[in-house]
């Protein structure tokens, strides 16, 4: 764990951003609030600080590597940035080949795309390409991280490896593992909303309680600064999930097997009623404290942080 303070940035984006491609008008219409001109990608350009930075996009979790490479060049081309290149790792092997560690060494943004974010760890995992990218995010302010979808769900060191959603709660339903390790604090979901992956980012924070869950919107994402002060940006909604004062979890000691997950019940076993409470969800402004201690802060757009409350009186989450 590196207890250094970062001063690169990470943006963690849910996905399907807008990157002014559209099928049709009713496809844009979508992207209601114009933020191609005004948004995410847009915004990865502005935070190096440069007016044409050296992008590099890392395409390895994508199925169509060749196709959403040629997509990004493309989307940074309409914002007069040409000095895009695309790094088509497919291997652990390509992750040491030379070419690709100075380009890394000399690139100002670094773009993960969507795909399988256990692909990122696997080729990426220990090896060099990941000390140099984790040296330059914490040693040299505008380096930019930015990931998209399985790119954003990779950077924490918890990672969700997938799951299925309407599985989600059932003990084993849920895959956690290790991810690249550029923040610790964190566990992220995305594509959160459209999908419905609230009982997903719920369990892992559930499992992992001192970590805070951050999902993602499609088109919305997060900007990291310091480590600890988030920025929504983007046109739909972040979550942010704190587990910090949960009581009680008793998912230790649960077989893994399918049940009925009830928010509200009595414990004939415990011998006490059991409840989960939601409170009234509240929009974070800017510098409004996330975390208890302080550590964590969020800074909101005009979009805003939501945040959701989840308490127990004596479990958080039953698991049965």
């Amino acid at each position: 764990m590196n207890n250094q303070k970062p001063l690169g940035k990470l943006i963690a984006i849910g996905g399907n951003e807008d990157k002014g491609t559209y099928s049709s008008a009713s496809v844009r219409k979508k992207y209601y609030l114009n933020f191609f001109e005004l948004g995410i990608l847009r915004r990865v350009v502005q935070e190096s600080g440069k007016e044409d930075p050296r992008i590099e996009v890392v395409t390895t979790a994508s199925m169509i590597p060749e196709e959403i490479g040629k997509i990004y060049v493309s989307s940074f081309g309409m914002l007069n940035c040409r000095n895009v290149g695309v790094m088509d790792i497919r291997t652990p092997e390509h992750a040491r080949i030379p070419m690709y560690l100075e380009r890394l060494r000399r690139a100002d943004v670094v773009m993960f795309s969507g795909g399988n974010q256990s692909r990122l760890r696997e080729m990426f995992g220990e090896g060099e390409f990941l000390e140099i990218l984790n040296a330059r995010y914490h040693r040299e302010s505008n380096f930019v991280v930015a990931g998209t979808s399985a790119g954003a769900m990779a950077m924490s060191k918890i990672m969700i490896r997938g799951g299925s959603v309407p599985d989600a709660l059932m003990k084993g339903a849920v895959k956690i593992g290790s991810g690249l390790g550029l923040i610790d604090d964190v566990v992220i979901d995305s594509h959160f909303v459209k999908r419905g992956r609230f009982g997903r980012l719920i369990e892992a924070v559930s499992l992992h309680p001192k970590l805070i869950g951050i999902g993602l919107g499609e088109d919305t994402g997060v900007l990291i600064t310091g480590g600890n002060i988030i920025e929504t940006i983007g046109s739909n909604l972040v979550i942010i999930m704190d587990g910090h004062t949960i009581q009680h979890n008793n998912a230790a000691v649960v077989k893994k097997r399918r049940g009925a997950i009830r928010g509200e019940h009595d414990d004939a076993r415990a011998g006490q009623r059991q409840r989960v409470r939601y409170r009234r969800a509240k929009i974070l402004r800017r510098q409004n404290q996330l975390c208890r201690n302080g550590d964590c802060r969020a800074a909101g757009t005009g979009v805003g942080v939501l945040k959701l409350i989840y308490e127990g009186r004596a479990a958080f989450l039953n698991l049965i």
